[in-house]
């Protein structure tokens, strides 16, 4: 990845299977952590374009299985941002480019 990179927040401030909103250059954004990966989205469902979150950091379903919109309950894949279920199946959330160094979450912007 490019310098270009921004800091989100400490890896330890998003435990493993939790999600957490951030704001980045004024567009909302989400990012994953499943396990020792992440995973990161504009915070934008494809069907209406509006933000996912129930509450604040609320992203994922019951289970912390999938991704879940708040509006339409639409679901989709953590790994790869599919939806697989809803009025958008088929279409998928818009990856970012995130890593980890020193602990801390990095997050490529566009």
């Amino acid at each position: 990845m490019t310098e270009s990179l921004i800091p989100l927040c400490s890896l330890d401030e998003l435990l493993p299977g939790t999600a957490r909103g951030f704001e980045l250059n004024d567009k909302p954004v989400l990012v994953v952590r499943q396990g020792s990966n992440l995973y990161a989205y504009h915070n934008s469902c494809p069907h209406r374009g509006i933000r996912l979150e129930w509450q604040p950091d609320q992203f994922l379903d019951i289970d912390n299985h999938f991704i879940q919109c708040s509006t339409h309950g639409a679901l989709f894949n953590i790994h790869d941002g599919l939806c697989i279920a809803g009025p958008c199946v088929g279409d998928a959330l818009l990856p970012l480019a995130c890593e980890v160094r020193d602990g801390q979450i990095w997050l490529q912007p566009e």
